[in-house]
């Protein structure tokens, strides 16, 4: 045996020492992480389980610790979300508003019928990214930018009618609520989300974490969007730290694969502590019947995504960068894998097969 492969072995086995679930399908789905370290396939990775009282979580390759900090892509549009409903349950707004009763500008044609709720639930007919996209990004410009290109931009099919998935819907719903709270997003999700729940990991952009803080992102698979890997994209890619100074509210928080748990536990145990126990039902809901996709406000609704054995109550997000971040009320279980390899490799490598595992446990 080689001193690697020893002290793999003895890192696993002081990882199941403490922890207090330690069953069998646990270790296989540890097993499945491993298998990618050990062959270089991926560099870091953290798993975060909970299923009723017991906890299972370990790092993997360069992740060092269970606490280390991703960034978690997509899973962040769950968290922009939540900071407008925690507006709705202030009466602030109401889901049905039209976007155009915050943001005047955004008032041509069928812009005027669009509703908060469908940026939430990707109905809007917005798209994902402006064509100008890499250009921007390119010069580093500010998300102002962005939302003035957002507000210009064609729609893709007259609101409600179609299911398109689209960040930049996300991001006209963030600047909503810097429009009726005067603060930046990530000091009101700060203030709002993040510090009731305890989630002392996380920030939208870099909050007071610095980029040596973060894992690095394995940017040679990234998404097209992202720079696709292209030598000349490393100024403003995912490690960049234009990016992740942005804050983009469709993929620029950071977090810890606990504090991505603690967040999706409070929507599957609502206390009230961030949203009413009824604002965050209707949050899970499907909100888009008929359509091609099951969407809430900002989660991804039923097993579609998740564990093959995940009920029709489960819940939650997927990011680019490699992360996965699912509830399943049925069984009380919360999984979270974070990886810094980009789902375009780890999803079927890691994050479903790892997922499946979890679930049938469950």
């Amino acid at each position: 045996m080689n001193r690697r492969s020893l002290m793999t072995m003895l890192a696993s086995l002081a990882a199941t020492k403490s922890h207090s679930a330690t069953s069998d399908p646990m270790q296989t789905a540890a097993q499945i992480i491993q298998k990618q370290v050990d062959a270089g396939i991926l560099a870091s990775a953290v798993l975060h389980v909970r299923q009723g009282k017991d906890t299972f979580q370990q790092a993997f390759g360069k992740a060092g610790n269970a606490d280390a900090i991703f960034l978690l892509a997509s899973i962040t549009k769950t968290m922009t979300a939540a900071g407008v409903t925690v507006l709705a349950d202030r009466g602030d707004l109401r889901l049905t508003d039209p976007v155009m009763k915050f943001i005047p500008e955004f008032n041509e044609g069928a812009r005027k019928q669009v509703t908060i709720e469908q940026l939430l639930s990707h109905t809007s007919g917005l798209p994902d990214q402006l064509e100008n996209n890499t250009e921007l990004r390119s010069r580093h410009a500010p998300l102002a930018e962005f939302v003035q290109g957002t507000v210009r931009t064609p729609l893709l099919f007259a609101p409600g009618t179609k299911y398109h998935y689209q960040s930049m819907g996300i991001l006209l719903a963030a600047e909503i609520v810097e429009r009726i709270t005067h603060m930046p997003l990530p000091d009101f999700l700060a203030k709002e989300v993040f510090v009731p729940l305890g989630m002392k990991h996380s920030a939208l952009g870099l909050g007071h974490f610095k980029l040596a803080d973060t894992i690095r992102c394995q940017t040679e698979h990234a998404a097209p969007e992202s720079g696709a890997g292209d030598p000349q994209a490393t100024s403003w890619d995912w490690n960049s730290q234009y990016w992740r100074n942005l804050a983009a509210p469709w993929g620029g928080a950071h977090g810890s694969a606990a504090d991505v748990a603690r967040f999706l536990d409070a929507f599957m145990h609502p206390s009230g502590q961030v949203l009413r126990q009824e604002t965050a039902r209707l949050m899970l809901q499907n909100h888009t019947p008929g359509l091609t996709a099951r969407r809430g406000i900002g989660f991804a609704v039923g097993p579609e995504g998740f564990g093959k054995n995940c009920s029709q109550q489960s819940f939650g997000h997927s990011g680019s960068t490699g992360t996965l971040a699912w509830a399943d009320p049925a069984t009380d279980t919360t999984c979270v894998i974070l990886t810094s390899l980009p789902s375009r490799i780890s999803a079927q490598t890691i994050l479903h097969p790892v997922s499946d595992v979890v679930a049938a446990g469950g």
